[in-house]
């Protein structure tokens, strides 16, 4: 069975544990939502084309009375590149990666969750029953301390302005929502896309709503009598009007997120309005780093192969909180069951006097509960003498 599964391996994006759904042997990479593609298409497309074979009909007309159509060539061209760009923009948005972090296959080192700074008292007990780590660690950015939280289902902590999205089912650096228009997170390396994709949208519809006025105001009959006959005329002005005040207001407010150095999910969760913004670098600065940075490069590659890792650290240790006395881990004997079982004990914890504790971490049939305890070295016994009791305290303070 080894050699066959050698033989045979699989890619990242056969093996991905994401949502995400994947074309051209992983070289496209879309969300679970990806059908709503074709509705945005349709949206873009089905109106564009309208309009477009209205203008043609109106070359026809100047062409049949000895009329200059010149300009309403120029106006064809400008119509069909505009959607074209539209529809690019749109598929380069939701065909990328949006910036996924990386699972881990197995939690932090406990030595680096005991050495940070961290204003919770909340402890992660799912995926580490043997040690806890805490839900969040605080870091600075730009001088400015920032909480960042720990992903239970990637196992790691989030960086800065990185978020986990429940319908992706990743980590997506510098998330700023899911769009279902797309299909896709909006995130670090797409979000460019997508804001030329809604101003570009904003643009068509505009460019459609002003030339199918004059469509019917070129008529000498009058304009009602021109929009009685120019039906299709109308339900692309009626269509336009509420389009615009969709994308265009969505336009608005993300030029508004781009001078702040805001993203959505920041926006509406943390209201920089009230406290100062640890990213925001000027106006000037803030539309540099969306429209002429650099676009960081994927932390995956989808298309190399996959290391099977058949033993996960949840199916090691189990969900079960509760241990026997032989699956104890002996601080005392210099972790040596934690080097055995492939976890790592903090240095904190290796210089305790276990002589004193080890009958009180007991319970009534010898069994060890580390889930009862609020942290991995505080021990609660039901006696203690004031001797023990000054030892550990001396010992505490010299750890």
């Amino acid at each position: 069975m080894a050699e066959q599964g050698n033989q045979n391996p699989k890619r990242l994006y056969q093996a991905w544990k994401g949502s995400n759904r994947f074309f051209c042997w992983g070289r496209l990479i879309f969300g679970p939502d990806v059908s709503s593609l074709y509705l945005t298409i349709v949206l873009i497309g089905g109106p564009a084309l309208c309009f477009c074979i209205r203008v043609y009909q109106n070359i026809n007309d100047h062409e049949k009375d000895g009329k200059d159509s010149d300009y309403w060539y120029i106006v064809l061209f400008v119509a069909a590149f505009l959607t074209c760009l539209d529809i690019l923009f749109l598929l380069m948005t939701s065909s990328r990666d949006p910036g996924i972090i990386p699972r881990n296959t197995k939690p932090p080192e406990s030595e680096e969750a005991f050495d940070m700074n961290t204003p919770s008292m909340e402890w992660i007990n799912d995926k580490t029953p043997h040690l806890r780590l805490p839900r969040t660690k605080e870091v600075i950015v730009n001088g400015l301390p920032v909480n960042v939280k720990y992903c239970d289902t990637c196992m790691l902590y989030r960086p800065p302005r990185a978020s986990h999205c429940s319908i992706c089912n990743n980590c997506v650096q510098k998330f700023d929502h899911h769009c279902p228009w797309v299909g896709q997170c909006i995130g670090l390396r797409n979000y460019r896309f997508f804001y030329l994709f809604i101003s570009t949208s904003t643009v068509l519809c505009l460019y459609v709503f002003g030339f199918s006025w004059v469509h019917i105001a070129q008529n000498k009959d009058g304009v009602l009598k021109a929009m009685q006959k120019d039906i299709l005329s109308d339900v692309l002005i009626v269509y336009c009007f509420i389009t615009i005040w969709f994308v265009g207001g969505l336009s608005v407010f993300h030029f508004y997120l781009i001078c702040t150095n805001q993203t959505t999910y920041e926006n509406f969760r943390y209201r920089y309005d009230k406290k100062e913004n640890p990213y925001h670098k000027g106006i000037i600065r803030n539309l540099q780093e969306v429209f002429l940075s650099k676009i960081s490069p994927s932390l995956n590659n989808f298309r190399a192969f996959a290391c099977e890792v058949e033993n996960m650290v949840a199916e090691e240790t189990g969900t079960d909180n509760v241990r026997t006395s032989k699956e104890k881990i002996d601080i005392e004997m210099g972790n040596r069951f934690g080097e055995s079982e492939g976890i790592s004990l903090p240095e904190i914890l290796q210089n305790l006097h276990y002589d004193e504790l080890e009958g009180n971490s007991k319970g009534k049939e010898g069994i060890v509960d580390f889930d009862i305890q609020p942290s991995p070295f505080i021990f609660e016994p039901e006696k203690r003498d004031e001797e023990i009791i000054a030892r550990e305290t001396e010992t505490m303070h010299q750890v």
